[in-house]
């Protein structure tokens, strides 16, 4: 959705917001303090409905990625984060935020619960100049574009409102596919997501979703759950469309997931061949594809900033053009880089004047891997 007036370019380090301090704001915070961006992506506020003393402990001691390096104390209204004081807000409607009072460049809508255009619309109407979304929304229709970075980065324009950084599975399956789609071409994939619990899960057996498998205690059993995570990738990818289909299993671990790619190739290949071909697109891009050729499990990829991690050993090839890969992710850790990533390609748009009049961002930070 367009603007309804020009953005004024900005040169200033680009500000942001964060709404929705759950797994996935925290870790865009702390994945900030460990980025190269640091300098040029600032964290000025922060919206969460929880008590600011539960915020505190929660950035302070985290199960999974460890205890934050810095201070963090509650000062005043907010909190001290490795040495800045970061405003705190508790609303739970969008209208009520103080979001118009605000000098912010973009918010990083990181709650999960606002899934549709107009749920989204509610930021912009209460004073956001952008929302960046941690989810794929309900539909293509209810964001401006979704972006994997390092695949359409390109289509970030200045005048765009709501956009969409994916999900984390498809953060780590489209690259993938791209690059075999690309190279040897694909007649048809199956994808199954091994994926670390969620929120959505009960401990123990509860009336947690109207998912009946998701009544189930997280921590006993293995999980069948629903998917839309071949429509994400047909969003990206529709060369592909009609030719990809996923599920996807909920396991007992705390984080890292997996894929299970079984592909259908169009030329001939080997284990080997294979190998190299990723080998060959990590050396080129090592902000989002790495290689393991060590044997693995999965504790080994917690805090792994990469969006896939193709284990080279469990690559397999059947009569020439079946084949089958096995790609680790940090769904937390990964998916939150690849959110700093897409929030500062597009201030590379909306903060330049030369961008914002129809140049688009460097091949180098798009198209492909």
């Amino acid at each position: 959705m367009p603007a309804d007036r020009p953005e004024p370019a900005v040169s200033h380090p680009l500000r942001i917001a964060i709404n929705g301090y759950g797994r996935i704001g925290r870790c865009v915070l702390r994945a900030l303090m460990e980025s190269p961006y640091r300098d040029r992506l600032q964290v000025v506020a922060i919206n969460e409905p929880a008590d600011l003393e539960s915020m505190a402990y929660l950035t302070r001691f985290d199960s999974t990625h460890g205890i934050f390096p810095g201070t963090v104390r509650e000062v005043g209204g907010g909190l001290e984060i490795a040495g800045r004081v970061i405003p705190v807000f508790h609303a739970k409607d969008p209208a009520d935020g103080p979001w118009g009072q605000l000098e912010f460049d973009l918010l990083l809508e990181c709650s999960g619960v606002f899934p549709t255009r107009e749920h989204l619309q509610a930021f912009l109407d209460a004073g956001c100049p952008r929302v960046l979304v941690s989810h794929p929304g309900k539909s293509a229709a209810d964001v401006d574009c979704t972006i994997v970075h390092g695949i359409n980065d390109d289509e970030l324009r200045a005048d765009q409102r709501i956009v969409s950084a994916a999900s984390c599975t498809t953060n780590a399956a489209v690259p993938i596919l791209d690059l075999l789609e690309r190279r040897l071409g694909v007649d048809g994939a199956f994808l199954t997501t091994l994926h670390s619990v969620m929120n959505d899960q009960p401990m123990i057996d509860g009336y947690h979703h109207t998912d009946l498998r998701r009544t189930r205690s997280a921590m006993q059993s293995i999980v069948p759950v629903a998917t839309g995570l071949a429509q994400g990738i047909e969003r990206m990818l529709p060369d592909l469309a009609g030719r990809i289909q996923a599920k996807a299993v909920r396991v007992p671990i705390l984080n890292v997931s997996a894929i299970d790619l079984a592909v259908n190739l169009r030329q001939d290949t080997s284990p080997d061949a294979l190998n190299a071909l990723f080998t060959e697109a990590a050396r080129r891009r090592p902000d989002l594809i790495a290689c393991a050729d060590q044997p693995h499990a999965s504790v080994d990829f917690n805090h792994d900033p990469h969006s896939a991690v193709v284990d080279l050993g469990q690559t397999r090839v059947n009569q020439g053009r079946f084949a089958n890969l096995l790609i680790w992710f940090d769904n937390e850790w990964g998916f939150a880089n690849r959110m700093l990533d897409v929030a500062r390609t597009w201030a590379d748009q909306f903060q330049d004047p030369a961008a914002a009049s129809g140049r688009t961002v460097s091949s180098s930070s798009s198209s492909g891997v």
